[in-house]
Parts: structure tokens; C-alpha cells; sequence
């Protein structure tokens, strides 16, 4: 399934300068700016574990492990790479298979298409969901996998290829998005609302716990039409993994994941799917990437942060999570920024990335995925921010750089550095 980007209205988020700290830690030199509801703090809270631990058999592996990747790289390594990808490669594949998250679905249309007429190399991205993704990498069945969602312990020793890459691509957020008739201001959400709506515990959008964030809803004796994902997903792990951080509520009855059971709600395929099930029906709430929301035209409300400010959700907010969070981001690049601290933070922000194995076995089509994770880490990046993702920091791409030089076949590195 193709999504045309050319069909997007997408507005314009406005930037301001920053503290030079949060340049540098955040977005490096030509990067995104950082939030324009406020200044955000210097980084000092670790940033919260996924489901995998930090330590891990991928991680371990690794000589590149010795250190957080803010810590050991420069946050201007990545921009000073005098490495570029500048046209096709003798030898290389003409054409490669991945498969994956529908969160960065846009973005990687259109960085796939403009690959091709860089390289010749075609680029055949199907968007069935992280948890769709990680399994094809698992068994084989794709060139490369994608996921919203770090792999786990488990997943890593079942894939069958060994050693898995994680290599961030993007920054994003994901907001409840929603259909509301007649109400045209934008709608304040804390944890604990976006939790007893999603458990089912808050029923009418006129709920007390609503209308004390929200005036407006006080008059809206309507109930309310939950929709979440019905397949495995990226997107629902970083919603469920920042419910189960605001919520002791929603941790311990649900909890977080790729797929979760669903107290109450309709299911939708994809974010499109849900995107597209909020359209349909009035009075209705899902979750979605930022993106889909603006596509469709659809309301997305603020999020109440760690500091009790309400943040809209932008390129701005999602760079100061990570910007929050980066100086204990992991050295195999598995984490979470969501409920970063700071009070420009955007408390649903979460990574993508692409997924590789370490160990490759056709020569021609290492070379074409290694220059390809090459170019959508540096070159590619460019393009994020007209499709609202965000440009991974610069520190962060230094250590995917370790890990795309480390690809190999037969135990030979397979990068030719071009």
C-alpha cells in the first residue's frame, strides 16, 4: 500500500531560537528548534526504559556500546560527516523490500521515491504496522524492518538473522485525535482523562473530569466513540507506554505494548485506519500521528506534561523531549522519550526506526541497504520536517553510523563509504 504524499496540506509550524544547550543537545547545527510554548530544562532525568532493557544482547555486541550516544559523540558528528550518497553504486542491489510502521509511512514514501531518482534503487515499503515489521525481519521474509516500537530481549533472539541494528529515522507525536461537531477549541487532556477514556471509565464528553480541563464540553451530552489500532503497532506502544506512565490506573490493568487488550473501542488498521474511523464517526477519539490528524482535518488536543503545562504537539515540543531526554538514551538506540521533563516537552513523543540485521548474506543487497540506512540518516533528513517529524539529533545518527559501517557480510563490512 502506497500513501501519496503529494496530496498532504500541511501547515506551516512556526520556530523561534533557543538556548544554545538545547541546539546542541537536541537537533545539532541546521536541526529542528526546540518547543515555542516555553524553554525547556537542561536535561537531568533518565530517559524512560521500553520494554527492553537497555543492556542487550544487540547492544552488548557492539563495540559501540561503550557509552550513551550523547555522551560518547559529538552532537555535531553527523553534520560533519564528509560522507554523501550522490548517485548509483556499481554492484549494488537494484531493488530492496521492507516492511513496517505506518507512523513514518509518509515520510518514507517520500524519501523511498526521491532514493530512487538519487540511485536507481527502488525501495518497496509496504506500511502493515510495526508489529508486521518486526516479525518479516524475524523470519527473514524483508530486506529491512520498521518499527515505532524498539524490539524486545525475546524478539532480538528470535529473529533468525541474529544481531538486529535499531537506526532512529525520525521524531514524532502522537496526539488524540478527534471528531467533535460544533466545537472548534482545541481540547486539554491530562494522563488520567486520556486513560479513563480509554478504559472506559470516562463515557460522556461531558464528564466532570472533561469539562474542568475543557468549558466548552459542558454542554456535550454525547457519548464517546473510542477507536484504537486492531493490528500490532509502534503507535500503540508509545500511547500505551505514555498511559502507563501517567496512569497507575491504566498500567495495571492494561498496561503497555505493540497490541494490547482493549478495554473498550472500535479497531481500525493502521493509522490511516483509525485516522479514517474518527473521520466517519462524530464524537469519536483515537490516537494517531500528528500527520494523519492534519491530513484528514481532523481536532488533536494538548497534552498536559511532567510540569503541569498543557503542550500543543509540534516539531518544536517533540525536539525538547528529546532534547530532555538524550543524555540517557542508550547505546544500542532502544528508548522512550514519552513523559520527557522539561516544560516544552510534548509528553506523547516517540522515535522511529529501521531495522537490520548485523549480519547480512547477498553482498549486492547489503550494499544497497547500507547506503540507503546511510542516506535516510543524513541526506534524508531534510525532508522531515515539511511531513511534521522532527530530524533525529545529531549525537543519536553518529551512533547509527557506527552500526550501518558494522553491517557485513561474511564478516566483512559491506559500506563503501559512497
Amino acid at each position: 500500500m502506497k500513501i501519496g504524499l503529494n496530496r498532504f496540506s500541511l501547515r506551516r509550524l512556526s520556530s523561534v531560537a533557543i538556548a544554545p544547550v538545547l541546539l546542541l543537545a537536541a537537533c545539532g547545527p541546521g536541526s529542528q528548534p526546540a518547543a515555542t510554548t516555553a524553554p525547556a530544562s537542561a536535561p537531568t532525568t533518565a530517559a524512560k526504559p521500553t520494554s527492553a532493557p537497555a543492556a542487550s544482547p544487540a547492544a552488548a555486541a557492539s563495540p559501540a556500546a561503550a557509552a550513551s550516544p550523547a555522551a560518547a559523540a559529538s552532537p555535531s558528528a553527523a553534520a560533519a560527516s564528509s560522507v554523501s550518497i550522490s548517485g548509483p553504486f556499481p554492484g549494488e542491489a537494484k531493488s530492496l523490500n521492507g516492511a513496517g510502521a505506518t507512523f513514518p509511512a509518509p515520510l518514507y514514501q517520500k524519501w523511498f521515491d526521491e532514493y530512487s531518482k538519487l540511485t536507481q534503487v527502488q525501495v518497496n515499503y509496504q506500511p502493515i504496522g510495526s508489529g508486521g515489521g518486526i516479525k518479516g525481519l524475524q523470519d527473514q521474509t524483508i530486506d529491512f524492518g520498521a518499527s515505532d516500537a524498539p524490539m524486545t530481549d525475546e524478539q532480538i533472539q528470535a529473529a533468525k538473522g541474529g544481531e538486529v541494528f535499531h537506526i532512529p529515522t525520525a521524531l514524532g507525536a502522537i496526539v488524540a485525535t478527534y471528531n467533535l461537531p460544533n466545537v472548534s477549541t482545541r481540547l486539554k487532556f491530562t494522563g488520567d482523562t486520556l486513560a479513563g477514556i480509554f478504559l472506559g471509565d470516562i463515557q460522556k464528553w461531558n464528564d466532570p473530569k472533561l469539562v474542568a480541563d475543557n468549558p466548552d464540553l459542558a454542554n456535550v451530552n454525547q457519548d464517546i466513540v473510542v477507536v484504537h489500532r486492531s493490528d500490532g503497532s509502534g503507535t500503540t506502544f508509545g500511547f500505551t507506554d505514555y498511559l502507563s506512565t501517567a496512569s497507575k490506573d491504566w498500567q495495571q490493568k492494561v498496561g503497555k505494548g505493540t497490541s494490547v487488550n482493549w478495554p473498550v473501542g472500535l479497531g481500525g488498521s493502521g493509522n490511516p485506519g483509525v485516522a479514517g474511523e474518527v473521520q466517519q464517526n462524530p464524537y469519536s477519539i483515537g490516537y494517531v500521528e500528528l500527520i494523519y490528524a492534519v491530513q484528514n482535518n481532523l481536532g488533536y488536543g494538548m497534552v498536559k506534561n511532567k510540569t503541569g503545562r498543557f503542550i500543543d504537539p509540534s516539531l518544536d515540543s517533540v525536539t525538547a523531549a528529546a532534547a530532555a531526554s538524550a543524555q540517557s538514551i542508550p547505546p544500542d538506540l532502544r528508548f522512550s522519550i514519552v513523559d520527557a521533563p522539561g516544560d516544552a516537552s510534548y509528553p506523547i513523543s516517540t522515535a522511529t526506526w529501521l531495522l537490520a540485521y548485523k549480519n547480512e548474506t547477498d553482498q549486492a543487497k547489503a550494499i544497497a541497504l547500507t547506503r540507503m540506512l546511510w542516506w535516510a540518516t543524513h541526506e534524508g533528513q531534510r525532508f522531515n520536517k515539511d511531513l511534521a517529524y522532527a530530524t533525529v539529533p545529531d549525537a543519536i545518527t553518529a551512533q547509527s553510523e557506527q552500526f550501518i559501517r558494522q553491517i557485513s557480510v561474511e564478516g566483512k563490512p559491506v559500506f563503501p563509504g559512497r
